[in-house]
């Protein structure tokens, strides 16, 4: 007897089955998890210089304000964080959800060339930018 056969002889039982099927089903649809923030992908870009022998101060004063004059400026631009330590800075800039990211990485490599001529002239190399993603950040480290 195959389970089509069955079916047909036996109705109650299958309905009682299917009714057993989406019973179970109803009640593990309401133990699903639901995010309460959905992952979201916000267009990050980081810009990182370094100056070596720089203090904090110095990095901040000579090197992130002139970029940050500069990204100011691009459009979409939500909020521009920067951090200066020893001899680096970095400006994490994090743009609104409709922003293209090319184009913003564009926006950003136009805005550093425009400010590279108000950066200190013995900076090794010019600064350069990254696409990041915030969400791909370690939430705990670990020491060997």
């Amino acid at each position: 007897m195959n389970l089509p056969e069955l079916c047909i002889r036996r109705p109650v039982m299958t309905t009682l089955a299917m009714l057993a099927i989406l019973l179970s089903g109803g009640m593990a649809y309401r133990l699903l998890p639901v995010s309460d923030l959905p992952n979201v992908d916000f267009p990050t870009i980081q810009v990182r210089a370094s100056l070596p022998g720089a203090n904090p101060e110095t990095m901040a004063a000579s090197v992130a304000t002139p970029l940050e004059r500069e990204f100011s400026t691009i459009a979409g631009l939500d909020s521009m964080t920067s951090t200066s330590s020893q001899g680096s800075t970095q400006i994490t800039l994090q743009f609104s959800l409709e922003r293209d990211i090319d184009a913003a990485a564009q926006d950003v490599q136009a805005a550093i060339a425009k400010a590279a001529r108000r950066l200190p002239e013995d900076m090794p190399s010019p600064p350069t930018y990254s696409k990041v993603n915030p969400a791909d950040q370690p939430i705990m480290y670990t020491w060997p």
